[in-house]
């Protein structure tokens, strides 16, 4: 079984994300995403960070937060998808000693 991983340069990226450059190097410049690459004409993106970055575009279009703001919802929304998966993997574990 083989791993797909998916690379888009600058002008792949912002097609994909419907984002203008300058919008990416706003999100970059606030550490939301994390390129591979140097200047903005070297930058590789991966599938998590086109994930990302649409998921940033939405927080800052709709909920019309700053960059800050973004950073911040989306490390706090992380932090919870990680304490649901913890939680379930303890409910699982403990069931497991309840029942023995």
């Amino acid at each position: 079984m083989s791993t797909l991983i998916v690379q888009l340069d600058m002008e792949e990226f912002c097609e994909v994300t419907d984002l203008s450059a300058a919008y990416v190097i706003e999100i970059v410049e606030h550490g939301i995403l994390e390129p591979q690459g140097q200047a903005p004409k070297d930058w590789r993106f991966n599938d998590y960070q086109l994930a990302l970055a649409k998921r940033a575009a939405i927080l800052h279009r709709d909920l019309e937060l700053e960059w800050q703001g973004v950073a911040l919802a989306l490390d706090l929304l992380d932090e919870v998808r990680e304490l649901r998966a913890e939680n379930r993997m303890l409910k699982q574990r403990l069931g497991r000693l309840v029942l023995d």
